[in-house]
């Protein structure tokens, strides 16, 4: 298994990014926060989980371990394979799904797409006496300033695929979160920022 990789961001797609190590380029899919964490031409490390299909390895990859753990973890529940997984940590960070499963909050995991009542209530019955306590950490790069933000989150969105217009009106609509917080991330308000566009 590949825990992690560590090396130069050579390319980066709308839902991968390309990081040599050792002369080999290797693909990695991430969620918009892990990418929106990563430059073209900049050293980076990434935690990864390998996927085994009987025709392809997959690496999967994310900002932190806890991101891993927990990708791996919703895989054990019934019926979530890696790219639900993904699509879940996209929405929502690791201790939000960790509250709502804990809280057994239907209505905030229903939010990530391809998860129905049903499959919320079946990751609840599997994983709650599995999946911990939210920490009391905020886990996510901090910004470097009030502004830097703006273009990571619209160019995130950008690639998921939503209109330059409608990442626009998203950015305007959490930026009264980058303004209370003394230290906000890019990838927590790039998920608020989904959320705004998912009501939409």
């Amino acid at each position: 298994m590949i825990a992690f990789v560590r090396g130069p961001v050579a390319a980066i797609g709308v839902d991968s990014a390309v990081i040599e190590v050792g002369g080999v380029g290797l693909l990695v899919y991430c969620d918009p926060g892990t990418l929106a964490g990563l430059r073209p031409g900049q050293e980076a490390r990434v935690a990864t989980s390998m996927v085994v299909r009987e025709d392809s390895l997959t690496l999967y990859g994310f900002a932190d371990d806890d991101a891993k753990s927990l990708f791996e973890l919703l895989q054990t529940a019934s019926g979530v394979g890696p790219k639900l997984a993904q699509a879940a940590l996209a929405v929502l960070s690791p201790d939000q799904l960790r509250q709502a499963v804990a809280t057994e909050d239907l209505a905030v995991l229903v939010k990530v797409p391809g998860i129905g009542k049903k499959g919320a209530q079946r990751i609840v019955l599997e994983l709650k006496d599995k999946i911990g306590a939210p920490s009391k950490t905020v886990t996510g790069r901090p910004l470097q300033s009030q502004e830097a933000w703006r273009d990571q989150v619209h160019a995130g969105l950008v690639g998921l695929g939503w209109s330059a217009r409608d990442a626009e009106d998203a950015v305007t609509a959490v930026s009264p979160l980058a303004a209370d917080s003394p230290d906000p991330s890019v990838p927590d308000l790039l998920r608020a920022a989904l959320r705004v566009l998912s009501k939409a």
